[in-house]
């Protein structure tokens, strides 16, 4: 579905109840040497990845999407940017995709609405008057560990 080197496609969830369109172009990839698994080749190719996403300048956001976004996302992003980085695969085009499946949990995680607030509520009747009971269970059955009186 993400293919490296195509739109990255967002699932629709919360949020973004149309799915999200990021333009590859907006996606920007580093190839590194991966410090991973693999053979001999891993220390000769460069097959970590790491893919940068500009989150504040997007196009495929919309301003209430991009300000959830940036306050979700506060502590990872740097100047607006979020990095997510791939080596846990011995080929570059695995990690490419493994780094685009990752970005797009990300972001479908980070444009999530806030769950709704808790609404306190209080013990049933029913259930106060049972816990009572028990209480008063238990304590008759400790009492009757005493010591027998003749």
């Amino acid at each position: 579905m993400n293919q490296p080197g195509e739109d990255l496609v967002v699932g629709s969830g919360p949020g973004i109840p149309g799915g999200l369109v990021v333009p590859a172009a907006e996606l920007d990839e580093r190839f590194s040497r991966s410090p991973g698994p693999g053979g001999q080749s891993v220390n000769t190719s460069d097959s970590r990845v790491e893919l940068d996403y500009d989150v504040a300048t997007s196009s495929a956001l919309t301003d209430q999407q991009r300000s959830r976004a940036l306050r979700h996302l506060a502590k990872r992003l740097v100047e607006g940017r979020i990095t997510i980085a791939a080596s846990e695969h011995r080929s570059q085009f695995r990690n490419r995709a493994a780094a685009r499946e990752r970005l797009a949990t990300v972001l479908r995680e980070a444009l999530a609405p806030p769950a709704p607030p808790r609404r306190p509520t209080r013990p049933t009747k029913g259930s106060q008057r049972r816990r009572l009971e028990a209480k008063k269970q238990r304590g008759q059955t400790k009492a009757l560990r005493g010591r027998v009186d003749e």
